[in-house]
């Protein structure tokens, strides 16, 4: 007789928030949780590879607290100004006071986070210790978000490769495999914003292989202007996001956590409205970096490049 194993038991419970993606834990005080059992870091973990985001209503977190349950999910990476008024070091203090937090956070367009490094951020925190109205996040599926587009569109980006020339200037495909999701699943990287691609390039033409501009299956000698694709996207995202994307209201004592190599967000109109008007917007974010595995690879293998050839020889001997 074949053992079927017992299922483990649950540390808190979930209902869904839209039908691709998303939950909501009903019953857990974080300041309270012990982040060393295994049980809970493992739940987590596992409703987080399926849901891609997990939502704890009415948390009361210090920022210590914060950076230890974003700790319990792998290395925190702060690469943003400090703000005097954040909690902890590790913590990008946002509002729509500039006396309170950083402000226009979000705002340049569509994007995942960490876009300028070789691994974009796996996992990012969300915790809001005072609300605005009006001061939404919105965010799309993104295997979702190319499922829904023709087959011509989706041979069309399967061919692009972000520039980002900041930072540690990584070129990335925009179509890739998620790396933690089943069944090889796909998903874009991509950032909306002009300040943050230079611009464009294409895989190698089968008519022009011998190209000496090829590198990694790329022609890199001709660079597609950033509007153009971003302006795709963006048309493409606003479509389809009232079918498959969710725009989150926030309330006083949120926490998000979020798989951001899953999800692309954006912040709403309304998270710039004055805090006169429409109350005090306090977000307190966290970045969480994966290992080896996050660097993007398409189903093909080929994976995320540097700019020059001595930062290509390090990123292919990583």
């Amino acid at each position: 007789m074949i053992m079927t194993p017992k299922a483990l038991p649950r540390v808190y419970n979930i209902r869904p928030i839209t039908p691709y993606f998303a939950v909501e834990c009903l019953d857990l005080d974080l300041s309270r949780q012990n982040l060393n059992d295994e049980s809970f870091v493992n739940q987590l973990k596992d409703d987080l590879k399926k849901h891609r985001a997990v939502l704890f209503r009415k948390q009361d977190l210090s920022g210590q607290r914060q950076v230890d349950i974003s700790k319990a999910l792998g290395s925190i990476q702060s690469t943003f100004y400090k703000h005097p008024r954040s909690p902890h070091p590790d913590i990008f203090r946002v509002s729509n006071n500039e006396e309170e937090g950083c402000r226009n956070v979000g705002r340049s367009g569509w994007h995942l986070d960490g876009t300028f490094q070789m691994r974009p951020f796996m996992f990012q925190t969300m915790y809001f210790p005072s609300v605005a109205m009006g001061g939404d996040t919105y965010f799309v599926p993104l295997k979702e978000l190319f499922d829904a587009f023709s087959l011509e569109e989706k041979e069309y980006y399967d061919k692009l490769w972000m520039v980002t020339g900041r930072r540690e200037a990584p070129i990335h495909p925009l179509v890739y495999k998620h790396p933690f999701r089943p069944n090889d699943e796909t998903t874009m990287l991509f950032h909306c914003g002009e300040p943050f691609v230079q611009g464009w390039y294409q895989d190698q033409s089968d008519d022009n292989i011998n190209n000496p501009h090829n590198v990694n299956g790329v022609d890199t000698s001709k660079l597609i202007s950033s509007g153009s694709v971003q302006k795709k996207l963006t048309k493409a995202i606003e479509a389809n996001l009232d079918g498959i994307g969710l725009k989150m209201k926030w309330e006083q004592g949120d926490f998000m956590i979020s798989d951001n190599i899953g999800l692309a967000h954006y912040a709403s109109n309304g998270t710039q409205e004055s805090s006169h008007v429409v109350g005090l917007r306090l977000l307190h974010r966290t970045t969480i970096v994966g290992g080896p595995e996050t660097v993007p690879q398409k189903n093909d293998g080929r994976k995320s490049f540097a700019s020059n050839a001595y930062d290509r020889y390090n990123i292919m001997n990583y």
